[in-house]
């Protein structure tokens, strides 16, 4: 009789080591155990040796700074190298109401990089060893100490040649951890989004976006000029407006179509005019404001993009009410062509946060716009 007990406590002592052995393979990348990443979203951990620019690198730097750094209302002095790192990826993001980062950054030498350390969610490494390196050589890397984690490292065999790729590529570099933390808030979104919301974007405009499922839709119509010839609002103009409202941060998803005409539909200021007709009919106030784009303090910025295969303008601004309340915000708008039906869509994201900082939530917003996929 005891040992039946002693067998029956044996297979349960086995199932428990099979099963932790089970659990902690699942945890292991390579054989290795990671563990969660440290740090919060939009911080850079740059590793990078302590190094004073001569008179003509700094001279260098300053001539490229302006342009490299071109969403900075402001210019530090570039003494270190970890200055020139900074200046780029620690840059102002443009089109804001108050001046926040790209990336907020904390600064090591590669002797101080540690155990401790290595777990941070975004890492810039800038390895220089004249005795291992002939040339500069990117790795972009991932998951490497923790989970989930970015990791680009640059080795360069000197100072001057990183400082010369790094004025090169830095921008590029930049927007590649921008866009690890817009994957990781995706993927973030995937686990629950709002169906709903999802099925009624696919019917309109035959694309999906992960909408997340603390979203509530708002609107779903098709608007018509309220008086003949009214300012390029066309009566074809389908609307789509969710809405995420907690409190005093609120986070608005709007996609609107029109009629495809000629090229001239994708430059900015056609654009720009059919967004001030389109959401100043939407978005008003019981006191007659309305949503109006803000032209004079940052004028809105436009760059081209690839998402799901499709040519997208991406607009990049800062919103405002006229006619009532004082109220404004960023907002980041894409518009891309349906060749199927001939029409232009654009999708915007734009937050209202007043008194707070505006930069996380509305690259969380912005996040669904990344997450387009067309559908027929």
């Amino acid at each position: 009789m005891k040992m039946r007990k002693i067998s029956k406590i044996s297979k349960n002592i086995c199932l428990v080591l099979l099963l932790a052995v089970v659990l902690v393979s699942c945890g292991k990348q390579s054989g290795r155990t990671l563990t969660s990443a440290t740090g919060s979203i939009y911080e850079c951990l740059v590793i990078v040796p302590q190094y004073t620019l001569s008179q003509e690198q700094k001279r260098l730097v300053d001539a490229e700074h302006l342009q490299k750094a071109d969403g900075s209302s402001y210019v530090e002095d570039i003494v270190t190298l970890y200055d020139a790192v900074k200046a780029i990826l620690g840059a102002d993001m443009p089109c804001m109401p108050q001046m926040e980062p790209y990336f907020k950054l904390t600064q090591v030498t590669p002797a101080q990089f540690d155990h401790l350390l290595m777990p941070t969610r975004n890492i810039l490494y800038v390895d220089i060893d004249p005795a291992r390196y002939t040339q500069v050589t990117p790795k972009a890397q991932r998951d490497i100490w923790s989970t989930p984690q970015a990791v680009y490292r640059i080795q360069s065999p000197n100072e001057e040649a990183f400082l010369e790729y790094w004025l090169a590529h830095g921008k590029q570099i930049r927007d590649w951890f921008v866009m690890q933390e817009m994957t990781r808030q995706q993927r973030f979104y995937r686990a629950s989004t709002e169906k709903d919301i999802r099925k009624h974007l696919n019917a309109a405009f035959h694309a999906d976006m992960l909408v997340p499922n603390d979203y509530m839709l708002l609107m779903d119509t098709v608007i018509v000029p309220s008086v003949p010839n009214e300012l390029l609002l066309n009566p074809n103009t389908q609307i789509v407006w969710a809405c995420n409202n907690k409190g005093s941060l609120r986070r608005d998803l709007i996609v609107y179509s029109y009629p495809y005409t000629d090229a001239e539909t994708f430059m900015m200021p056609y654009l720009n005019a059919q967004r001030d007709a389109i959401l100043s009919r939407i978005v008003t106030s019981g006191n007659g404001a309305r949503m109006a784009t803000e032209y004079n303090v940052f004028p809105p910025e436009m760059r081209t993009l690839t998402i799901d295969s499709t040519y997208t303008v991406e607009i990049r601004g800062l919103w405002k009410m006229v006619g009532g309340e004082a109220m404004g915000g960023p907002y980041v708008s894409h518009t891309w062509l349906d060749p199927v039906h001939a029409r232009v869509v654009t999708a915007e994201v734009f937050v209202f946060a007043p008194g707070q900082k505006k930069r996380n939530p509305l690259r969380q917003a912005e996040a669904i716009l990344y997450s387009r996929t067309h559908t027929k």
